[in-house]
């Protein structure tokens, strides 16, 4: 099924419209936003030790949210800084009330992300590009071995890079297809009464493959 859906994402990132060549300088430009629909694996990083036994337990999900940036086409490279807001379905079997990579069982909450970006232009409809950034995500708790959230949850803090091709359509819209890996180093607890742990530190790993489509004003 995921090789299925990278394969469709990579048809719709090809299209573009041969006249584009002939417009570089509105591409690859300006504001855009976009949304955002992709696969996403949480789970224990390689430094986990939790003394349980299930440090390879993992969560997998929908991710979808949208984004949006500012992009500067220097002519033969591209630079800009982004942001964005999503969301994931993942989380833990209702069944298995054991711990699941440190955290207990939980759901992925919303994750915000902001950070830059800089690529080359393969051909004047195509860009190749790396990022990198500041993310902080949020690990819902969930209730005994139903799907139902308590009102604590994990707030995590980390690093995020990724890479990626971005196709223009047209000169106002893009499609891109992208993987990014995320870890998330310290974290603390949001309690039912409002108070706030103190920071520790944790090891999560974040493997998302994702596709977007925006609009480039």
């Amino acid at each position: 099924m995921r090789k299925l859906m990278v394969a469709t994402l990579l048809a719709g990132v090809g299209v573009a419209t041969p006249a584009l060549a002939q417009d570089v300088g509105s591409t690859f430009t300006g504001p855009r936003v976009e949304a955002i629909l992709g696969y996403d694996h949480v789970g224990a990083g390689s430094d986990v030790d939790n003394n349980n036994g299930r440090d390879d337990q993992s969560i997998d999900g929908l991710l979808y949210g949208i984004g949006a940036g500012y992009d500067v086409n220097l002519g033969s490279a591209v630079v800009g800084v982004e942001g964005e807001w999503t969301d994931s379905t993942a989380k833990s079997d209702r069944y298995d009330l054991t711990d699941q990579f440190g955290f207990g069982r939980v759901s992925q909450g919303r994750d915000l992300y902001i950070g830059a970006r800089a690529g080359i232009l393969a051909n004047p409809a195509t860009l190749v590009y790396v990022k990198g950034g500041y993310t902080n995500s949020k690990l819902n708790i969930l209730a005994g071995n139903t799907d139902e959230t308590t009102d604590r949850s994990f707030k995590l803090d980390g690093w995020r890079i990724g890479a990626g091709v971005e196709r223009a359509i047209n000169t106002n819209t893009f499609a891109k297809l992208e993987y990014r890996y995320s870890n998330y180093t310290d974290a603390n607890i949001d309690y039912m009464d409002g108070a706030t742990s103190a920071d520790f530190d944790v090891d999560t790993d974040r493997h998302q493959v994702v596709a977007s489509v925006g609009w480039r004003f």
